[in-house]
């Protein structure tokens, strides 16, 4: 009641302000600021979450400012004559024999003329009971359908939420093909800097070798060199695969993974993983992929001493929570890593989202589609 009364008479006193200024108010950019603070009002009262700025079209945005100041004047009286008159009575009982003597024989409200203790406390208390209870039943119905009325108002219609939603996915298809296409650049170059230069070397070492046979000293030390080189570029290639599609996924899968991701990491990590039950391959990479991101993360920047990770899954959504006890502070500009996170999770079509306040701690959240 009490916070239902806050807001409504919150909402009467800015509509009083609001009367004046009108003027000013339907200026667009000033009437989307009014309605987002509005909006956040209502949502909070509403115990809803917050849906960003208000991204309905101008015109429901000016229904709204109209409809807002009729409501809110009107429930906002309704609220002061309720509890206005509940107060005013707790306060005028009590203190009757205190009136002047030419107001006594005044009524309540009632009509019923009061000449004495009696009737002053019988009809002072029922006249009080009654307001107090109007006001507890009706104070919170008229807060909620003022909030609800204004966050429906200012949501995008269905249409309008469609049109994000491809604007969304254009987006994200457009950072997922320009991830795609710098994976494939790195992998490029991973493998002809590294694996096939080492096996060109290997190639001469052996063709070397071979041409050496009358000199046997020489023919063991290019065959050792080969062998050590053949070995490297073994290790080489293992690491570029494992970027790829970390093997240890396929072999043990998502659980068994990220329990050998905690085992290796250099800082105490702590693992609650629930029942996943299937999820599709690329899912299982990207959240892999966001658990070890984070936890190298941790241990590079922000002077963290252990890391929790937190895996589980709702209906068709796998989410994903890492959560260190570092400095804070984690921004994706500076390259750490975090804005690749983002984008393979967007690819998916997943949601990302990261708290990380200076002084910490630091939480990184991932949901992710893995189908039903």
């Amino acid at each position: 009641m009490w916070r239902g009364l806050g807001y409504l008479l919150g909402s009467l006193l800015t509509a009083a302000v609001a009367l004046p200024a009108l003027p000013v108010l339907v200026v667009p950019a000033v009437t989307r600021g009014w309605a987002g603070w509005h909006r956040r009002r209502g949502e909070r009262l509403l115990r809803t979450s917050e849906t960003g700025p208000v991204r309905a079209g101008g015109w429901r945005v000016l229904g709204w400012l109209g409809t807002w100041i009729v409501t809110s004047l009107a429930f906002g009286l309704v609220a002061v004559l309720c509890a206005g008159n509940a107060v005013a009575t707790a306060v005028t009982v009590p203190l009757w024999w205190a009136l002047p003597d030419g107001t006594r024989a005044g009524g309540f409200g009632a009509g019923v003329p009061v000449s004495g203790w009696g009737t002053a406390l019988t009809l002072g208390v029922a006249q009080f009971v009654v307001l107090a209870a109007l006001t507890y039943r009706l104070v919170p119905l008229l807060a909620r359908l003022h909030a609800r009325i204004g966050v429906v108002l200012l949501s995008p219609s269905a249409a309008e939420q469609l049109a994000e939603r491809v604007d969304t996915l254009t987006e994200t298809r457009a950072g997922a093909m320009n991830a795609h296409g710098a994976e494939l650049r790195r992998i490029e170059r991973d493998l002809h800097d590294g694996t096939q230069a080492r096996l060109v070397a290997i190639a001469m070492r052996l063709g070397a070798a071979r041409e050496s046979l009358d000199d046997p000293q020489m023919m063991e030390r290019l065959l050792r060199e080969a062998h050590e080189g053949t070995e490297e570029a073994m290790v080489e290639l293992r690491e570029v695969i494992r970027t790829i599609y970390p093997p240890i996924l396929a072999d043990r899968g998502l659980a068994g993974a990220l329990i050998a991701l905690g085992t290796r990491s250099a800082i105490d990590t702590t693992l609650d993983i629930g029942d996943v039950g299937t999820v599709p391959a690329a899912v299982e990479a990207v959240a892999y992929f966001t658990v070890a991101e984070t936890i190298t993360n941790a241990t590079k920047h922000s002077q963290a001493v252990r890391t929790a990770v937190r895996v589980s899954r709702d209906g068709d959504r796998l989410s994903v929570e890492v959560t260190d006890d570092g400095i804070g502070g984690a921004d994706e500009t500076l390259g750490t890593g975090i804005a690749g996170i983002r984008r393979r999770v967007l690819a998916l079509d997943g949601a990302f989202a990261i708290d990380s306040p200076v002084g910490g701690p630091t939480t990184i959240t991932v949901s992710l589609p893995c189908g039903s």
